[in-house]
């Protein structure tokens, strides 16, 4: 008589048992355990939540799947929320500047009164063209450069949107180099509000162009930086709006060197904002139990 395994060979002949990676011995187990819990189902599997949790655990807590399948935040997160109010207040203060610019050329073309005020735009009309044209498409169409989910969703019309905005920046920025060095002074300009204007027009003009070299490079993190630092100056005109309205309301027309140093505050203000948000960090999320 010969001891027979199940399979009808003898032990000497059946092919040796084949074990695990991790060297256990499998003998007499199955090679899944049952699933166990308030998830388990009777056949062994789960009900699909614990799945859900694990990927959105593994996912940083975000809601993000892989492979693209959602982006973003969970259903209720706050951060879609903070996106578009900082979009809508970007587009506010854009709407400032391009509303002072179509008043301006609705005054060109329609033939308005000259007057010491306006009379150098009319001697000159086309810097102050392409500047309100170039400020408006810079500021308006730029702030949904900072719409995150239009960014990771159309990384393309991103792309798009910087070739348009690149050249409508710098010809904002240049044409107002221009006006300040070339027009004759408004009424209430000062040597000190020129020299202002000078500083900040430049930055700008440097900030793009090192946002566009550093895109070149493939360095995101420093285009992003100095793109954020270009639009900034550029949405100054909004700011200033807030900086010099309450000092007319409250104590009159402003002299000219208060009119220099409050549009100055304009700027600085939208500096410092785009510097906090260049160096900010995400507050570490905390660890689960």
């Amino acid at each position: 008589m010969t001891d027979e395994g199940p399979t009808g060979r003898t032990l000497s002949e059946q092919p040796p048992r084949r074990r695990p990676a991790d060297g256990r011995d499998t003998r007499g187990t199955s090679t899944a355990a049952p699933s166990t819990g308030p998830d388990a189902r009777p056949d062994g599997g789960t009900n699909g939540a614990t799945d859900a949790r694990t990927e959105a655990w593994t996912n940083g807590g975000t809601g993000a799947k892989v492979k693209g399948r959602t982006r973003g935040r969970t259903k209720g997160g706050k951060g879609g929320g903070t996106n578009r109010l900082a979009l809508a207040g970007l587009i506010a203060l854009g709407v400032v500047p391009l509303v002072a610019g179509a008043a301006r050329l609705t005054e060109l073309t329609a033939g308005a009164q000259i007057t010491p005020e306006n009379a150098r735009f009319f001697a000159a009309p086309l810097p102050v063209v392409l500047h309100i044209v170039g400020v408006g498409l810079y500021t308006l169409l730029g702030a949904f450069q900072f719409a995150t989910g239009l960014r990771l969703r159309r990384p393309g019309l991103h792309r798009a949107a910087g070739r348009v905005l690149v050249p409508a920046g710098l010809v904002a920025a240049l044409t107002g180099l221009w006006m300040t060095v070339f027009y004759p002074p408004a009424p209430e300009g000062s040597d000190l509000l020129s020299a202002v204007r000078l500083v900040f027009g430049t930055a700008m003009v440097v900030a793009i162009v090192l946002g566009v070299a550093a895109i070149r490079r493939r360095d995101f993190a420093r285009h992003r930086a100095w793109m954020i630092r270009g639009y900034a100056i550029g949405l100054g005109a909004g700011t200033q709006v807030l900086t010099l309205m309450p000092w007319f309301l409250i104590v009159g027309t402003p002299g000219k060197v208060t009119t220099a140093l409050l549009m100055a505050v304009g700027w600085v203000i939208n500096v410092v904002v785009a510097e906090r948000i260049i160096r900010g960090r995400p507050r570490p999320r905390r660890d689960r139990p």
